[in-house]
């Protein structure tokens, strides 16, 4: 049998056939992206009448509850479905009382949104680093012979916070302080209020990543000694994040996230394998985006192209929903 009649009667298989045309990869294509994906972070800042652009992160901007109106009304002409509010008061102390104080940064702009009339899902993070003058996640002890947070003190914090904010009518929160028994005090302390309806999102695998610098100059919370590694997790682990995922589906998580996603598709697509009817989310985080933004306006990368690629790429892995900076352009973009 000579070469011609083996590849006659054995045919190579032609891939490329259904990547030819336009038409042909829409049809086949497995992963979609959506306005409906995402959830826009939000900084929002004291004082009136000021959209103070962040430095580190192009396009995005610190805003006051005055202008809340506008923006919201803005995102929800996109399609974007939710946002997730993060705070940065006028006076910070050791124990961050702006966070659990019923007329703080956060519970002003939550009624805000909600008289503006709004159907937006309005998300809050429940954690300290905003509001606290040591830019730490919660109470700090010496106990150990060294500065570090207070885990069951923060916990009784946490749970102030999370009720002053649904009380201020937050339709879910989002804990991110990776306390140990976090869920389980917040989601007794939302129960005991009246707040059985009220989900909560939780920051269940938080690594300490370097990839949070432009969330801390946006959200002036960088730490004012040491670090974060006594409490988020080592970036170097993925079996422990799959513990700590179960320990908070355990205690009342209703829906999971991965934080950051890029370097952690793995473990975005370990989560999702190991459970997949929960709801996953992923946080597109501040470095992530900075870098792209950084490239682009260097003309070294299409800022579109990579975004939407990466945006892709963490819903390819698992992602249910994309918490990130990118949502009002990716909505722009996906409708052209």
């Amino acid at each position: 049998m000579s070469d011609n009649q083996s590849r006659s009667q054995f045919p190579a298989v032609r891939l490329r056939r259904l990547r030819m045309n336009a038409k042909v990869r829409e049809l086949v294509r497995e992963t979609r992206l959506d306005a409906g994906d995402f959830i826009l972070p939000l900084f929002i800042r004291h004082g009136a009448g000021q959209r103070i652009p962040i430095n580190s992160m192009a396009g995005q901007s610190q805003i006051t509850v005055d202008l809340l109106a506008e923006e919201i009304a803005e995102i929800e002409a996109l399609g974007i479905p939710a946002v997730i509010l993060f705070g940065i008061p006028e006076h910070k102390d050791s124990v961050g009382s702006d966070a659990y104080s019923d007329q703080g940064i956060i519970q002003q702009a939550i009624r805000e949104i909600k008289r503006s009339g709004s159907n937006l899902l309005v998300i809050t993070d429940v954690c300290f680093c905003e509001f606290t003058d040591h830019g730490h996640c919660g109470i700090i002890s010496h106990a150990y012979g060294q500065a570090d947070v207070d885990n069951d003190a923060t916990l009784e914090i946490l749970v102030k916070e999370a009720v002053s904010q649904a009380r201020a009518g937050a339709d879910m929160i989002a804990p991110s302080g990776m306390m140990d028994g976090m869920i389980a005090s917040l989601r007794q302390g939302l129960d005991l209020a009246g707040f059985q309806h009220i989900p909560i999102m939780s920051y269940a695998a938080k690594y300490c990543s370097g990839f949070y610098g432009p969330f801390r100059d946006a959200a002036e919370s960088a730490p004012q000694f040491g670090d974060r590694k006594t409490y988020q997790m080592d970036p170097a682990n993925g079996r422990e994040a799959l513990r700590e995922v179960a320990l908070d589906l355990t205690e009342g998580a209703d829906i999971l996230m991965v934080k950051p996603a890029l370097s952690y598709l793995d473990i975005i697509h370990r989560v999702k394998q190991a459970h997949p009817e929960i709801p996953l989310a992923a946080y597109n985080v501040s470095g992530e985006y900075a870098m792209i933004k950084a490239a682009a306006s260097n003309g070294w990368i299409d800022e579109r192209r990579v975004a939407l690629e990466v945006l892709t790429s963490i819903k390819r892995a698992g992602a249910d929903m994309i918490l990130t900076y990118f949502a009002k352009d990716a909505a722009r973009w996906l409708r052209e």
